[in-house]
C-alpha cells in the first residue's frame, strides 16, 4: 500500500509537467482529464496513507511537491493563455505566497525547527487548495468544451455551461486568494512564535 500511495504522489508530479505540453498543443480534453485524475490522487493518497498507517517522510515530501507543482504549473499556463488582470493578479500573489511560506520553512529548517502544515480538517490551507483546484478545473473545462462549438451548433445547455464556468473559475480564483493570504498570516504568526524562541 505504501508503494501505491507514493505512486499516486509521483503520478501527480508527472502530471504537473505533462499538463504544460498538452496545453501548448491544445489537447484540452487530455489536459482536463489528466488534471482531474491528478487532483483526485491528492485526496486518495492522503486518505489511504492515514487509513492504512503508511505515512512516511518521503511520502509527505512527494505529496507536498506534487500539490504545489500541479497547482503552480497549471496556474502559470492559464495566465499565459488568459493574460487578463483578474487572472494574472491573483495567480502572482498566490505564487508569491508559496515562495514566502517556503522561505519561512527554509529558515526554520536551518534552526532545526519544523513548521508543519496545520492538521485542522478545514484549515485555510486546505480550503485554499480545494478552491484552487475547483477554479483550475473550471477553466480547463471551458477550453475543452470550446472545442465542441461549431457555427451551426444550437445547444443551450452547452452555452449555459460556458457562461457559468467562467464565473466559477474567476470567483474560485479570488476566493482561493483570500484563503491563501489568510493562511499566510497563520503561518507568519507561527513563524514569529518560533522566532522568539531562537537566541
Amino acid at each position: 500500500m505504501k508503494f501505491f500511495v507514493n505512486f499516486l504522489s509521483a503520478f501527480r508530479i508527472a502530471a504537473a509537467f505533462a499538463i504544460i505540453p498538452t496545453l501548448m498543443f491544445q489537447l484540452y480534453w487530455t489536459t482536463f482529464i489528466l488534471y482531474v485524475l491528478a487532483a483526485l490522487s491528492d485526496f486518495f493518497d492522503g486518505y489511504l496513507a492515514r487509513k492504512y498507517n503508511v505515512c512516511s517522510k518521503l511520502g509527505g515530501v512527494m505529496d507536498h511537491i506534487g500539490d504545489k507543482l500541479l497547482v503552480v504549473n497549471t496556474l502559470i499556463m492559464l495566465t499565459v493563455m488568459m493574460p487578463v488582470w483578474f487572472v494574472v493578479v491573483p495567480v502572482i500573489i498566490m505564487i508569491a505566497r508559496e515562495l514566502y511560506i517556503s522561505g519561512l520553512r527554509e529558515f526554520l529548517g536551518t534552526q532545526k525547527i519544523e513548521m508543519p502544515v496545520p492538521k485542522a480538517r478545514f484549515s485555510m490551507g486546505k480550503i485554499k487548495t480545494t478552491l484552487q483546484m475547483i477554479s483550475i478545473a473550471a477553466f480547463l473545462l471551458i477550453f475543452a468544451l470550446s472545442t465542441l462549438i461549431t457555427p451551426t451548433m444550437d445547444s443551450r445547455a452547452l452555452l449555459l455551461l460556458l457562461y457559468i464556468l467562467p464565473q466559477v473559475g474567476i470567483w474560485g480564483l479570488w476566493l482561493s486568494l483570500v484563503a491563501s493570504v489568510w493562511s499566510a498570516t497563520q503561518y507568519t504568526k507561527t513563524f514569529v512564535g518560533h522566532l522568539k524562541k531562537i537566541k
